[in-house]
């Protein structure tokens, strides 16, 4: 009686795995393609069985398993990481998840990504990630880190501190450019802020103002030696109107320098 639970639940992961791709692939059209040519669930499948037998503590076998996907996939999954269900690896050429990796229910990964640790340190030394997180490709996400649940991590994203949930992160090293709001669909990229170009323009709005200021005070506190032959009136107007260009607190230029937050 005790094995019919685990044998639920290990059907319904799998269904999860199966099922998810028919909703986040619109390429995916018939379960024969899917199940034969999509190395993201291949992968997924054979480390089940291996983190199964890993859990069991059978010595080199899991990692044989792991390495016999990793040659037929391209996808680098130890057998000690723990993965939930409805994951989907996207094409997955070179994702690297470490052993003591865990990536919740429903987690988005894209090709290049790597769930890695920073060194030799023992213990937990690999990312956590929540449910519905979305790795973006390219990125790397390194050491013990919590990703809380509903992160986006942009491609190309270096994250190296813990990220609350709700948030997008992008940048390197990895920023908090979103945080909690409007839900946006994981597979609109496309969204993702560009946290460098608002910083260099608020900084540009800043130099076109203060050259604005010191115009204004040249204007008003040095004489003017005026040409030969030319009256008062008869010279260009200075132009005082406001500065209208997209005004960014400086709040947002300090939140880029420092981290912002994370």
């Amino acid at each position: 009686m005790g094995q019919q639970p685990v044998l639920k639940s290990v059907l319904q992961t799998l269904r999860e795995d199966f099922r998810i791709i028919f909703d986040r692939d619109p390429a995916a059209r018939n379960w024969l393609e899917v199940l034969f040519c999509y190395p993201g669930l291949q992968a997924l499948l054979l480390h089940r069985f291996a983190h199964q037998l890993f859990k069991l503590h059978l010595p080199f076998i899991p990692r044989l398993v792991s390495h016999i996907a990793r040659f037929l996939t391209g996808i680098e999954i130890h057998p000690g990481a723990t993965i939930g269900r409805g994951v989907f690896i996207d094409h997955g050429m070179g994702v690297v998840i470490g052993e003591t990796a865990i990536v919740g229910n429903y987690a988005l990964i894209y090709q290049g990504v790597t769930l890695g640790g920073t060194g030799k340190e023992s213990g937990k030394r690999h990312p956590t990630l929540g449910e519905n997180v979305v790795v973006g490709a390219g990125a790397k996400v390194l050491g013990n880190l919590l990703i809380g649940d509903n992160v986006r991590i942009g491609a190309g994203s270096v994250v190296l501190r813990d990220v609350p949930a709700n948030c997008t992160v992008v940048g390197i090293p990895g920023r908090i450019v979103y945080r909690a709001g409007e839900r946006v669909d994981p597979l609109d990229h496309g969204q993702l802020p560009d946290s460098e170009a608002q910083v260099i323009r608020a900084l540009l709005d800043r130099i076109e103002a203060l050259e604005q200021q010191v115009q204004e005070l040249q204007r008003t506190t040095s004489p003017i030696a005026l040409p030969v032959g030319v009256a008062v009136g008869e010279l260009p107007a200075q132009s005082h109107a406001v500065h209208d260009r997209c005004r960014i607190d400086d709040k947002v230029i300090e939140q880029f320098l420092d981290g912002a937050g994370i």
